[in-house]
């Protein structure tokens, strides 16, 4: 019956779910693009069917999904990978980091026809969801199919495990066809256990994320980079900070804390790396409005002593520059969002800091 309730409720709001691309649309066209993909019409290569789907939702689960998934590349070249996104960022970054060696697309709404034509596009052997993905048609239609379920580098906030156990009867059969869970601790792992889930389907395995490595070619840049940007002569090299993943309300504190801290350290590189593409413009303008001087990343000029902040207005090079930094400070934790992943700043072993707000880490 709920099941039923659900699939009525998604069909209702399918058209208000487009409207929602549509106004996403404004600050970032991308939400525009390729809407027959959310229901499911895509055109998959043949060469694409009977391997490994992988579901990123974004840009975190990309970069963190992205070592597993050239290590199943390496060790199981025969079999073809599919990454599916839900947001444009998380489209560029799967092609930033895999190229033409997966297919991408981006993953339906969960309404019962778009999945079905989804599936059998892609026709997967093996269905990976990171993080928390749990869509009941998605995971009903794939265990229909004989797709096998894994829900890797899993979590599960005691927030969202109350929202699922209002729906018990519904994430109980979620938990039936969930083939297994590779859980970040024990205690998210009991709270999939109390949703249903039978014991023997669960692993914890600890975070992905600790499995990120850094390429020859990531430390061949990083000195190239680290070279033209930190060096004033030939004697003197100035200090960089990096604000990485910042969301609004964050700049203009990190801006305020920088002209502080230009008052003793006049030579300070502030490198700011807003979140989300759409606001690249703002927080340029921002930037202006405090009167410093800048320059953007996409325009490739050149950094020089008179340079003060570097704006980040590319995707997928956060790595770089928290390689080149001499501190970072990582976003979405000075304001209400639960900050981001702190682990890809410490591999380079440099100080990290954060707001208070990081729930998520």
């Amino acid at each position: 019956m709920r099941k039923y309730v659900y699939n009525c409720l998604i069909r209702l709001l399918l058209p208000l779910l487009f409207i929602r691309l549509w106004y996403k649309g404004i600050s970032d066209p991308g939400y525009r693009c390729r809407w027959a993909e959310r229901l499911g019409y895509i055109n998959a290569p043949s060469n694409s069917r009977n391997g490994i789907c992988f579901h990123c939702v974004s840009v975190g689960e990309a970069i963190a999904a992205a070592p597993l998934i050239k290590q199943i590349q390496q060790q199981y070249p025969h079999f073809s990978v599919t990454i599916t996104t839900t947001t444009p960022t998380g489209s560029e970054q799967v092609k930033n980091i895999f190229g033409d060696s997966v297919f991408h697309t981006y993953l339906p709404f969960d309404a019962p026809r778009a999945v079905k034509r989804f599936l059998r596009q892609i026709q997967p052997r093996l269905l990976i969801l990171i993080e928390t993905e749990l869509w009941p048609n998605l995971l009903h239609f794939a265990h229909e199919y004989s797709v096998k379920i894994l829900l890797a580098n899993a979590r599960l906030s005691a927030k969202s495990a109350a929202g699922y156990q209002r729906l018990k009867p519904l994430t109980g059969k979620m938990m039936d066809n969930i083939t297994h869970i590779a859980a970040h601790n024990q205690q998210d792992g009991n709270r999939f256990i109390d949703l249903g889930l039978l014991q023997e389907k669960l692993s914890v395995t600890g975070s992905i994320k600790f499995d990120l490595s850094i390429s020859e070619d990531l430390l061949k840049q990083s000195r190239e980079l680290k070279s033209l940007w930190a060096t004033i002569n030939h004697d003197q090299q100035r200090p960089i900070w990096v604000a990485g993943s910042t969301h609004p309300g964050e700049e203009e504190l990190i801006l305020q804390v920088y002209k502080q801290l230009l008052a003793t350290q006049p030579n300070l590189l502030l490198i700011l790396v807003p979140r989300h593409q759409a606001r690249f413009e703002h927080v340029a303008q921002l930037i202006k409005k405090h009167q410093f001087s800048f320059v953007r990343r996409t325009d490739k000029s050149a950094v020089n002593a008179e340079t003060q902040i570097v704006l980040g207005d590319t995707m997928g090079e956060l790595l770089l520059f928290w390689s080149i930094a001499d501190m970072a400070f990582v976003g979405g934790s000075l304001v209400n969002h639960g900050g981001h992943n702190p682990l890809e700043p410490c591999i380079f072993n440099i100080p990290v800091v954060s707001g208070p707000n990081v729930r998520n880490f």
